[in-house]
């Protein structure tokens, strides 16, 4: 058995994320030999298959991870939101969450703290420490808390994210593109574990997920040049791994997750084409270009992935459905989503549609979808509205899933078992670990 506790009751603490990296894609490979030093860490630890969030998006999944609680605590749903009172589209930031995060928890308790890169950190909140934002942030001078660190990052040649518009125009760039921009963020991560005092360390590795949307089925079908290219770049994640785990020695807890799974898209799907399709949606031009064109008599639409808002009346600029026919519309739109299927294959796309009060709870709860449908793997789930086509493949070919994330923690004992832990278990876990306390209104629960 692995111990609970480190002798002095608290443990220093370094995580490093793979976005999007597959529970079972990794033991798999782990069992063939081909990421040595990953097979090192899981002898020494606990390895588990973890559920992500509905719906299944990075923001909200690292969101979830930071605070421990569902988005309707943490206000982070989805990749865009709507403004209030509008069908203008933003995209949400650290500015909207309205939690607190571990490493503000964790500084208030006067904790030393390194976090370079989790998705949702942009703009960086003051921390006991440095703070590196996300790809939300486009300039680099603005990226990082102390504001000196940005021009030390600048310095170095840090690269916030890789440019995924590359993908579609040349793979081989876009794999460069990657490829650099690891070796950037590796740089930095090692450069600050050894410049800065910390209690926990926390490096994100967002090019996994990059490689993923855009080489996964490459990958899948063994494609002679790229699924080479792909299995060479996650080497060199599993050869960052065991740089870590030699440099940070035994006496660091060492925690490695992802936040979702991963899978090859059959098709992109245009929900809002199917719901127009159904009558449930109207526009009052055509082609619309937003939903702003939205016609008052629809009844639902959807922003992506999946999220279905009813026309409410009262909450909607021009509502149709009244209040007291929610739940009958409500029931309504589900059935006919439930029949959504692949006219070219006549496949069902929607497993299940899931009611916000079955996933969400906490003072942002009305800000939620009314619906969220969840797809069979394989489907993605789009929010266009000016597409003439139900779905498409295209550039991108790897999508998220819901049951597939990663948790590793090296010698411990994990106690909750495959899909019983979800991503937002590990706020508390490394709270845990620190031996700090435990907010009571965390979603999360302490895994060891």
């Amino acid at each position: 058995m692995f111990s609970i506790l480190k002798k002095n009751g608290a443990a220093r603490v370094f995580v490093i994320s793979i976005d999007g990296v597959p529970y079972d894609f990794m033991k798999s490979h782990i069992e063939k030999g081909d990421f040595p030093n990953f097979k090192r860490l899981v002898d020494s630890g606990s390895f588990r298959r973890m559920n992500s969030v509905q719906p299944c998006i990075s923001s909200v999944a690292w969101s979830s991870y930071m605070t421990g609680k569902n988005p309707a605590k943490h206000n982070i749903f989805g990749f865009v939101e709507q403004k209030p009172g509008s069908h203008d589209i933003f995209v949400p930031t650290s500015l909207h969450m309205t939690s607190e995060t571990i490493w503000e928890m964790m500084s208030k308790a006067g904790k030393k703290v390194f976090v370079m890169n989790v998705p949702v950190t942009y703009p960086p909140r003051q921390v006991n420490g440095i703070l590196i934002g996300c790809f939300l942030c486009t300039q680099i001078d603005r990226v990082a808390y102390p504001a000196h660190v940005s021009q030390e990052l600048k310095k170095m040649g840090y690269i916030i994210d890789a440019d995924a518009w590359i993908a579609r125009d040349n793979l081989d760039k876009y794999l460069d593109e990657c490829n650099k921009a690891l070796a950037k963020r590796a740089e930095a991560m090692f450069h600050y574990m050894n410049k800065e005092q910390w209690d926990f360390f926390q490096c994100h590795i967002m090019e996994t997920d990059r490689m993923n949307h855009f080489f996964w089925e490459h990958m899948e079908k063994d494609a002679p040049k790229y699924a080479k290219a792909f299995f060479d770049f996650y080497k060199r994640v599993d050869d960052l791994l065991g740089e870590v785990a030699k440099k940070i020695g035994e006496d660091v807890d060492l925690i490695v997750l992802s936040d979702h799974g991963f899978c090859t898209i059959r098709k992109e799907i245009y929900l809002n084409w199917y719901l127009a399709d159904a009558g449930l949606l109207k526009f009052t031009t055509t082609p619309p270009k937003s939903l702003s064109d939205m016609h008052p008599e629809s009844q639902a639409y959807s922003i992506i992935p999946g999220r279905i808002f009813l026309n409410l009346q009262g909450r909607e600029p021009h509502g149709s459905v009244l209040p007291e026919h929610y739940e009958a519309v409500r029931e309504r739109i589900t059935h006919t989503v439930l029949g959504f299927k692949d006219p070219e294959t006549g496949t069902p796309i929607i497993r299940k549609v899931v009611k916000r009060e079955d996933i969400y709870d906490g003072q942002n709860f009305k800000a939620a979808a009314d619906l969220v449908a969840v797809p069979y793997d394989g489907y993605d789930l789009k929010g266009n509205v000016n597409k003439e086509v139900f779905g498409e493949k295209t550039a991108l070919v790897g999508m998220h899933t819901f049951e597939d994330s990663l948790l590793f923690i090296r010698n411990r004992e994990i106690t909750k078992t495959h899909n019983d832990i979800w991503v937002g278990d590990l706020a508390p876990t490394i709270l845990k670990m620190m031996a700090l306390p435990i907010p009571a209104d965390m979603d999360g629960v302490a895994v060891v």
